[in-house]
């Protein structure tokens, strides 16, 4: 298993803008909250490495995104599973890789909803998700112009997978999100 500064590095490597380091570390923390609440607390350290290395790829290598990933942790020796779990949220875009695992699942399904989470959250007087409320996402969510880099047929989609409601899903990717250290949290 490559250890939290191994997978920094790594990211590092290929990514320099602050957005998309901001975005694999809010990913990582998002998904150690969801490995721990849905009962994986023993695989909390392996979600988040799934989650900060899923966009590994994105920054110089867009058009080839999910794909190229799988390359370069190949090249580094990553595990199988990790790179079958972070190529599985292009499901569908980028990849043919179908999320299965419950893991997967909740990647595919908050990876483009933290996004949309964190821009209604910088809209807000506190700047915040300490104080951000599902009703206040729904009404961006409706927005199609909103954040329109975020699809929200991703979302739909992700939350299905999960048998969650939309909603359930927005509450708990803002519980997680409330969760992470306040230099990493909208």
């Amino acid at each position: 298993m490559i250890t939290r500064n191994e997978a920094w590095a790594l990211l590092t490597e290929y990514n320099r803008e602050d957005f998309h380091l901001q975005h694999a570390r809010t990913v990582e923390g998002v998904m150690r909250y969801f490995a721990q609440s849905l009962g994986y607390g023993d695989e909390a350290a392996f979600w988040a490495t799934v989650g900060l290395l899923h966009d590994l790829d994105f920054e110089m290598y867009p058009d080839e995104h999910c794909i190229r990933q799988q390359q370069i942790m190949r090249e580094n020796g990553l595990d199988e599973r990790l790179i079958r779990a972070a190529a599985s949220h292009g499901y569908g875009m980028a990849t043919d890789i179908e999320p299965l695992h419950e893991m997967e699942k909740v990647l595919y399904a908050v990876d483009e909803l933290t996004g949309l989470i964190g821009a209604v959250a910088r809209m807000r007087p506190s700047r915040s998700v300490t104080d951000l409320e599902v009703s206040s996402v729904r009404k961006k969510y409706k927005s199609a112009n909103f954040a329109a880099g975020c699809s929200r047929e991703v979302i739909g989609r992700g939350a299905a997978m999960l048998g969650w409601e939309l909603d359930t899903l927005i509450e708990k990717t803002i519980l997680a999100m409330r969760s992470l250290d306040r230099e990493i949290q909208p």
